[in-house]
């Protein structure tokens, strides 16, 4: 039966796993996988979080079903739309510790439409950038990238070139050292030290 298969794919997921109907297209048909969704929601297996976008809730003691991150519904949003994903200069410069500022609502940009999605208390805005803006998105390195955009030249120190290469593993050094001829020259030294950061 369909719907149990589908059940068994989103348990093996595990709790906080995000999906849509077309991670289930390979199982039935669109109005039979849809039922199945609904069939699944009702009975509080899975929460509708919006229009084609399902989650199976992490769970507390104490608070019930937790609601997802930001950053794990943006990932679904842009998965389902086949889109690629950066985070905002200001939220990757916060993710890698190099300013407390925390974005009042999550931006990310990316190549699809720009749009805002709100999903239960969550705003979230999608931006579309150039494809300057994307490179690495969605890797460590597109991070580091939007960052040093959030920083700017000036704002770049050794404590800053430091802090960033701890991050990095060798190949996410080796990574940003092959994407770098993409991004504005004043960041080419920066890249280098990072790069042979000791």
């Amino acid at each position: 039966m369909i719907m149990s298969k589908i059940k068994q794919r989103i348990v093996r997921k595990g709790r906080g796993a995000i999906f849509a109907p077309s991670d289930f297209f390979d199982i039935g048909s669109r109005a039979s996988v849809d039922q199945a969704l609904s069939r699944l929601a009702n009975q509080g297996v899975i929460r509708r979080l919006t229009r084609g976008l399902y989650d199976y809730p992490k769970l507390s003691p104490r608070f019930g079903a937790l609601a997802p991150s930001a950053d794990d519904i943006a990932r679904a949003v842009a998965s389902k739309d086949n889109q690629v994903l950066q985070p905002s200069p200001a939220m990757a410069a916060n993710q890698l510790g190099l300013s407390t500022q925390v974005p009042s609502n999550p931006i990310y940009m990316t190549d699809g439409p720009t749009r805002t999605k709100k999903i239960g208390l969550q705003v979230i805005q999608f931006r579309n950038a150039s494809s300057k803006t994307l490179v690495g998105a969605g890797t460590m390195v597109g991070t580091v990238f939007q960052a040093l955009r959030y920083l700017g030249k000036d704002r770049v120190d050794d404590q800053v070139i430091g802090k960033i290469a701890h991050t990095l593993d060798a190949k996410d050094r080796a990574q940003l050292a092959k994407q770098s001829r993409h991004v504005p020259a004043w960041m080419h030294p920066v890249v280098q030290q990072i790069v042979a950061y000791v």
